[in-house]
């Protein structure tokens, strides 16, 4: 089963690390990343939300807004796809990123995988 991870952090205290901090926690990421190859998808980390655009459909035609999509404490700053054996896999790859990484929280969810050309060949 393959999981998303969601990693949120205060972005403005993200921001705020020197550029000498943030380089010593990539590489202790980049060290469980490692270790965890053989499972691992795509990884991106995200600009910050201040380059974000976002549609809102909260009404016809829908809205686009500057920003991000919800006014948090937390933002969304980037993600793992991982290939795990159960959730508890899953929570321990999470808890050894958590580990590593100051502050901030990780949200796991089970991916579906989603192909529309195969939807539409078998409608067709």
């Amino acid at each position: 089963m393959q999981y998303a991870i969601l990693c949120y952090h205060d972005e403005n205290v993200v921001c705020a690390w020197s550029k000498e901090q943030d380089d010593a926690i990539m590489a202790k990421i980049g060290a469980v990343m490692e270790r965890h190859k053989e499972k691992l998808g795509p990884v991106a980390r995200l600009l910050p939300t201040t380059t974000a655009t976002t549609l809102r459909k909260c009404q016809e035609p829908p809205l686009v807004l500057d920003g991000p999509f919800a006014e948090t404490k937390e933002q969304l700053l980037g993600f793992y796809v991982v290939d795990c054996e159960s959730l508890d896999d899953a929570l321990a790859f999470a808890r050894e990123l958590g580990a590593v990484n100051p502050g901030g929280s990780y949200e796991i969810r089970p991916v579906a995988a989603f192909f529309p050309a195969e939807v539409h060949r078998e409608r067709g």
